[in-house]
């Protein structure tokens, strides 16, 4: 396979914070969204479950997809959960859901786990794994756990929080990358390139000083 053909990212995720983290290490993704119902895996693990979300994810959106000579195409699906005493939480299903989960996690820690699939559809090939990171959070307010949950932001996000948001306030300290949090794990990406012999600086692209001009590298 020629290794000068161009590169294309398809993220297979809705998730603006994930196309954020990658805007933001230079890599600017199409965006596909899945549309995989995520309620029907069921499993005890969050490693477990996140994996095989991202795993659907990626595979629903490369269906969709088809290969040309003129380009390398790959897909990036990623999920993620919170574990949390023995349970597994996504996205809460209603704010009573959220506001009972703050209550809960308050002054505690539980640990985010985040699945990436990544193909190559050309190959043929997958590299896949799952990126943890241990998040303390903060011992807060009855009062800010109404707020925030008003808001709106922790229905959208699985364990009811954001560290890049409103709700980074409320969490204390992380251990681990906190791309992971976000959903996706940058280092892990670049690990998982190179598992399909590519290389993450393959997929930059160059911003001019003052960002006036985007335009490929190389």
């Amino acid at each position: 396979m020629p290794d000068a053909l161009p590169l294309r990212l398809v993220l297979a995720s809705a998730s603006p914070a994930r196309r954020k983290s990658l805007q933001s290490a230079g890599i600017e993704p199409d965006v596909l969204v899945s549309g995989v119902d995520e309620s029907l895996v069921v499993t005890e693990r969050a490693e477990d479950l996140c994996l095989e979300l991202a795993r659907l994810k990626a595979q629903a959106v490369l269906g969709r997809l088809r290969p040309t000579d003129d380009e390398r195409t790959l897909v990036l699906g990623c999920d993620s959960v919170l574990a949390f005493d023995g349970e597994i939480l996504g996205k809460p299903d209603n704010e009573a859901d959220a506001t009972r989960r703050w209550e809960r996690m308050r002054g505690r820690s539980g640990v985010l786990h985040s699945g990436h699939s990544l193909v190559d559809i050309v190959a043929g090939r997958r590299a896949e794994a799952v990126a943890s990171t241990v998040v303390h959070f903060a011992d807060v307010s009855d009062h800010e756990i109404a707020t925030y949950v008003a808001t709106g932001e922790p229905l959208a996000v699985a364990g009811a929080f954001t560290i890049d948001g409103l709700g980074g306030p409320f969490v204390e300290r992380i251990e681990g990358d906190p791309g992971t949090v976000v959903g996706l794990s940058l280092p892990l990406l670049r690990s998982l390139l190179a598992e399909l012999d590519l290389r993450i600086t393959d997929l930059w692209t160059k911003v001019a000083p003052g960002n006036q001009i985007v335009e490929p590298l190389g």
